[in-house]
């Protein structure tokens, strides 16, 4: 698979308020599976490139796919200026008008869906991997998505003679720092963002730029103009993290700061938002539970178990480990172990992988060490090895790992469970049954499912949990009491997006002490509740306004909430 021409080696300048401006110096990317091939060459080329020590030769070769600007913090300065300036413009654009900005990204993503894939997959993720990231941009702008937004952003109604409107007013200027393991992905967050009526700094990661600057560069930038954004609705960096989250927390210029990160480093900066007087939309990490119960379709469970492995592990909503029931373990267990042998390693291009190369290969190491010394079963893998599936200390992949751990007081002593797991290794818990349980099955049960549930919303992380279970009493205890989490899915892929449904957000450790599901939508507005009198009399009756009839004097005109028609009491009002 290779890149259309058009695409071939694109350079993306920093785009500035809207205006391509040159940066200093370059970021280039090779193509993911040259590097795999030929690392010490590929990393030499690049080294050479970026440090501007490149021959005529170096620059034409075919291994490149493309270059993005690296920014100064100048411009990241001018940015947050300029952005401050167009966004009280963007937002007097009516609500409806920038909603159908989302429609048409959304309808020109599926247009150019093939060219998007491959730009992903150049850039390093398995084919099947760049699909999974496409379906999820493509529900996160949905049309259904889009209408369930204009519905939560803006309600009207009438009470007592008064014009009563709910509505959602934008932050203001959103700065977006994406996450580097799925950085377009998370970038996407961008676009319901600025149809929210704010303006908006991305920085592209460094380390992994090109999709980013892809998008924006190439889809989103030219829809704002065509929808009447001002220059300065958008600016995309290219820099440094720490330096540019600096820049942004000391400018008077920055309303939010929307976050992909790790736990530790989102506390510190979640302080330090509210230190500044910034809004801390923080998107951190994810330790996934999936639940198997004894009814559950064990084939489509084990399927979803297997979402762990995806892009060897490093996304933030795989699951990480699964409970499931004693009566089906054995089966189970053995439907994943067999399926995980199956996986192999290889370039991205190739339609069958789903496995890339890990980051954190020693902490994998460290963990298994772990687990196993805590009495942990290693069903199989751990091996490091490279893109020809060949052994080597130095490979950079891991065959997939599963472990079994027999008990939940044992799993709750494990890094391998009580942690965010970034590498392919999976965890299967199979509890000791109810302890102290006796009686009947359906009693039995009883207690494990209370023991379960107690498990999953122990769990500090809360970024999605899943359940594989056909008793429906079962699935409403889940659905019901299962608190931690910003997503739960029942019968479902744990991966798996839906419009309407969050793609992101999460309780805990997953989202910090504001988390929740994140609709960007919602998250980068805030309420505003609006009252418009008619000028009729006796708008300063504030009981009669209450719908409360006084003891003496006139009786009330006020319409009493129930005795309203229901077209009345549920007046929507798309702008």
């Amino acid at each position: 698979m290779s890149l259309p021409p058009r695409l071939s080696q694109p350079a993306y300048p920093v785009l500035l308020g809207g205006t391509p401006e040159p940066g200093h110096g370059w970021v280039h990317w090779p193509r993911s599976s040259a590097l795999l091939r030929e690392p010490y060459d590929v990393l030499a080329l690049k080294a050479r490139l970026d440090h501007d020590r490149a021959t005529r030769e170096d620059h034409a070769d075919p291994r490149l796919v493309g270059r993005v600007a690296r920014s100064t913090d100048a411009q990241a300065q001018a940015a947050l200026s300029l952005a401050r300036t167009a966004q009280p413009v963007w937002a007097r654009v009516p609500l409806e008008r920038r909603l159908d900005l989302v429609r048409a990204f959304h309808h020109l993503l599926r247009d150019r869906a093939e060219e998007f894939v491959e730009v992903l997959v150049s850039e390093g993720h398995p084919v099947r991997v760049a699909q999974w990231a496409l379906s999820a941009a493509l529900s996160l702008t949905h049309p259904d998505t889009v209408d369930h937004a204009r519905d939560a952003m803006l309600w009207e109604g009438k009470q007592a003679g008064r014009l009563v409107r709910l509505v959602r007013k934008p932050d203001g200027v959103v700065c977006l720092s994406p996450a580097r393991n799925a950085p377009v992905l998370t970038a996407m967050a961008a676009v319901p963002t600025l149809a929210a009526g704010n303006a908006l700094i991305l920085n592209a990661p460094p380390a992994v730029p090109l999709s980013t600057a892809y998008v924006f560069h190439e889809l989103v930038a030219p829809l704002l103009a065509e929808y009447g954004a001002p220059p300065g609705t958008l600016s995309v960096l290219c820099a440094p993290a720490r330096p540019t989250l600096r820049t942004w927390l000391a400018s008077p210029d920055c309303d939010d700061i929307f976050f992909f990160g790790g736990p530790s480093q989102g506390a510190q900066l979640t302080r330090a938002c509210l230190e500044y007087g910034k809004k801390p939309i923080m998107e951190l990490a994810g330790n996934d539970a999936l639940v198997v119960w004894r009814d559950a379709d064990l084939h489509q469970a084990a399927d979803a178990a297997m979402e762990r492995y995806q892009g060897s592990g490093q996304l933030c909503f795989a699951p990480k480990f699964t409970l499931v029931h004693p009566a089906v373990a054995e089966q189970f267990t053995e439907l994943v172990r067999s399926r995980a042998l199956r996986l192999r390693v290889g370039p991205p291009e190739d339609p069958d992988i789903v496995l890339t190369p890990v980051v954190k290969r020693s902490q994998c190491q460290d963990v298994l060490d772990d687990a196993v010394a805590k009495g942990a079963e290693l069903l199989c893998g751990g091996e490091l090895v490279d893109v020809t599936d060949t052994p080597t200390r130095r490979g950079p992949f891991i065959r997939p790992v599963l472990l079994r751990v027999r008990g939940l007081p044992e799993a709750a002593t494990m890094r391998a469970v009580t942690e965010e797991t970034f590498f392919p290794l999976m965890c299967v818990i199979v509890p000791d049954g109810a302890p102290g349980a006796a009686g009947t099955e359906e009693a039995i049960d009883r207690e494990l499912l209370d023991a379960l549930i107690a498990f999953v919303n122990a769990n500090p992380y809360g970024l999605r949990n899943s359940l594989w279970a056909q008793d429906l009493d079962v699935i409403h205890r889940f659905t019901d009491e299962v608190t931690n989490g910003g997503v739960l899915k029942v019968n479902d892929s744990h991966i798996g997006t839906l419009p309407v449904l969050p793609i992101i957000g999460g309780t805990g450790f997953s989202g910090g002490v504001f988390g929740e599901a994140n609709i960007p939508f919602l998250r980068t507005t805030r309420l505003q509740g609006v009252s418009i009198g008619t000028g009729e009399p006796g708008h300063f009756d504030h009981l009669a306004a209450a719908g409360i009839r006084q003891a003496s004097g006139p009786p009330s005109t006020a319409v009493r909430p129930h005795e309203r028609s229901g077209a009345a009491a549920h007046e929507r009002h798309a702008p």
